[in-house]
């Protein structure tokens, strides 16, 4: 038996939606490491680099027909990531929205019922629970998004949970806190951090919507993906957080990266606007429990990693 066919055979087959993307990048990364076979459906290209050479791409569009690229697969886990995930954009254009998040979800569904996957990983969302009434926000908070993309994460989540009641699919639901890290410096209107380093790096002023105590939990991009993997074989029809259980005020965020980045530029603070939450951060309890798993790296060191990603881009 030849050694490609063996690796064949013992190989847990792996496909990632949105895998070329900001996360889906570092969770093919953490794949990698161990013995898996790789394939990725997504409409953004996928750099083929030497450790991507061991990854099947696909450029395909999760709301039309894959049919042929599970065939073609037979993926025991998906892990699903591709989604509309700009809360702004929800607003603008709530069809959109839920075609990608709601019904581009339900046909990753069908297929994985048809090819009898395993498992699907769905990656959700902080946003489904909308504006806390208590913190830590654990996994029994209400759920009362304030967007359509935080609507939209929740529908999928029913979906999915409907599906393994009806048609014994099994998953794990991952709602992810703020996520930040190499890769996201790239994305046009990226998360707040992103932007934070763009306007100090130009020497511009930071804008903060508010008084800049608004918290947020950010948690680093690597730890997101050894979540991903973990749930593969551990959370069977579990919903967790995957967070740092610890808040950051968008000015202490400020003051962090003027140090890093030796720079002394002060936020310009414009009035709040409609819809933004005060103060968030999630309990990462029952993933510690479940998922046998905890954040490892601390804000200053994930934003250290970023503006080292930002002096080898330069």
């Amino acid at each position: 038996m030849s050694p490609s066919l063996y690796e064949r055979i013992i190989q847990m087959r792996i496909l990632v939606t949105g895998g070329a993307g900001f996360i889906g990048r570092h969770v093919i990364n953490e794949l990698l490491q161990g013995d898996y076979h790789v394939s990725v459906i997504d409409l953004e290209p996928f750099d083929q680099t030497d450790l991507d050479n061991q990854v099947h791409y696909y450029c395909a569009d999760i709301t039309k027909d894959v049919t042929a690229i599970f065939e073609q697969e037979k993926p025991d886990i998906v892990i699903h990531l591709a989604a509309q995930v700009d809360v702004s954009k929800s607003v603008k254009d709530p069809m959109l929205d839920a075609s990608t998040n709601i019904l581009g979800t339900l046909n990753i569904l069908e297929n994985c019922k048809k090819q009898q996957v395993k498992k699907i990983i769905y990656a959700s969302s902080a946003a489904i629970y909308g504006e806390p009434t208590y913190l830590a926000i654990d996994e029994n908070h209400p759920k009362s998004p304030n967007s359509f993309y935080g609507v939209s994460k929740l529908t999928a989540e029913s979906y999915i949970e409907t599906f393994a009641a009806l048609h014994g699919l099994n998953y794990t639901i991952l709602r992810y806190a703020n996520v930040y890290g190499p890769g996201s410096l790239r994305i046009e209107d990226g998360n707040v951090i992103s932007r934070f380093i763009d306007k100090l790096t130009s020497d511009n002023s930071p804008t903060i919507f508010g008084d800049g105590e608004q918290s947020r939990d950010f948690i680093f991009v690597k730890d997101v993906a050894r979540a991903n993997v973990a749930a593969i074989t551990q959370g069977d029809r579990q919903t967790v957080n995957i967070s740092t259980n610890n808040p950051t005020t968008l000015n202490e965020l400020v003051d962090k990266l003027n140090i890093i980045l030796e720079k002394n530029q002060k936020a310009t603070y414009l009035p709040s606007r409609i819809g933004d939450i005060s103060h968030s951060f999630l309990s990462n309890e029952l993933a510690r429990e479940k998922l046998n798993w905890e954040s490892s790296y601390s804000l200053e060191r994930g934003l250290r990693l970023m503006v080292a990603e930002l002096k080898n881009i330069n």
